[in-house]
């Protein structure tokens, strides 16, 4: 199995030695602000329910939790930025990858992102996912869900100059992204397991995940 700490570890690292040191700094900011505002720590946890959704993927077509459900023990929820975030990215890869065993284990996977579909279409395109994409329009679920947050003015702007300009990748004015977080819910939409942390280099163990299962 791909360690993915080490990944996003060595993809940390390489970042910030390529990054000017203001960039790196503002972005040090940014994640210790939304831990002062204590973003995702009302998100579900265990125990809770989640709501039901209906969103499309990238075929058009509406997919429903509550369908995945009838037709699955359990449903992963992963909520990603964008195919911008690299270390999104290398999260998704890593799910790909242990998507047999979670399949063995009678549970589905989707990622869920506010990114546009057509975004979502190229991003598949370079990176041949096997399970849904889904577009979560002006982060409206996860709004529900208590993980979404506008992104800080002073950060907007050192995105743009790296030729990241949310409003083209999300079709909105919004500077809303959901931070990065797992769910797990049974057939009585009850939360089995939750990763949930407002630092986006870190994510979730795909050992625990599975093992969760």
């Amino acid at each position: 199995m791909i360690n993915l700490n080490n990944l996003l570890h060595n993809l940390k690292l390489q970042l910030s030695a390529q990054l000017p040191e203001a960039i790196n700094t503002a972005f040090e900011e940014s994640i210790h602000d939304l831990k002062k505002q204590r973003i995702g720590e009302s998100a579900h946890k265990p125990g809770d329910n989640l709501p039901s959704f209906t969103l499309p993927n990238t075929k058009g077509e509406l997919i429903n939790s509550d369908q995945l459900l009838l037709e699955n023990d359990k449903l992963i929820i992963a909520f990603f930025r964008g195919g911008w975030c690299p270390y999104c990215n290398l999260e998704l890869k890593a799910l790909h990858d242990v998507l047999p065993q979670i399949k063995a284990k009678k549970a589905a996977l989707v990622a869920i992102s506010p990114q546009l579909i057509e975004k979502s279409v190229s991003m598949s395109a370079d990176n041949p996912f096997t399970f849904d994409i889904l577009w979560d329009k002006n982060n409206k679920y996860a709004k529900e869900l208590n993980i979404a947050f506008d992104l800080q003015a002073s950060v907007v702007l050192y995105y743009q100059q790296l030729g990241i300009h949310l409003g083209e990748y999300n079709g909105s004015e919004e500077n809303s992204l959901p931070i990065p977080a797992v769910f797990v819910m049974d057939k009585n939409k009850t939360v089995t397991f939750s990763f949930i942390d407002a630092d986006y280099t870190e994510r979730v163990n795909i050992e625990e995940l599975l093992n969760s299962l």
